[in-house]
């Protein structure tokens, strides 16, 4: 599965648009990493305990993206973005979405 954040692939035609997919995550800090974050943030630096729970996060949301985009019989998505958003204190939702297509080579 071809998956760029671009509107077209150079070198590839696209010969049908299934429409848009999306994979989704919602995320729980925990109680033992907040402990070791609030204690790096104080003495400053990058909170690795977040960037790996997030990574994991947009790895998942990807996923699931994918397997959307595969059912539908898509060997490429498009335009793929990832946006986050609140979805209550201390929970946050991870989604990535972009557009389904069949493309050959040109």
């Amino acid at each position: 599965m071809i998956v760029v954040t671009t509107h077209d692939l150079p070198g590839h035609r696209v010969t049908q648009v299934h429409g848009m997919v999306r994979g989704n995550t919602i995320r729980a800090r925990h109680l033992g990493k907040d402990i070791t974050a609030v204690l790096r943030n104080v003495a400053g630096g990058e909170i690795t305990e977040y960037t790996k729970m997030l990574a994991e996060a947009r790895e998942q949301a990807i996923d699931r993206m994918l397997e959307e985009a595969d059912s539908l019989g898509a060997n490429a998505v498009l335009a793929v973005r990832f946006q986050t958003s609140m979805v209550q204190s201390g929970a946050a939702e991870m989604l990535c979405y972009g557009t389904a297509v069949t493309v050959e080579a040109s």
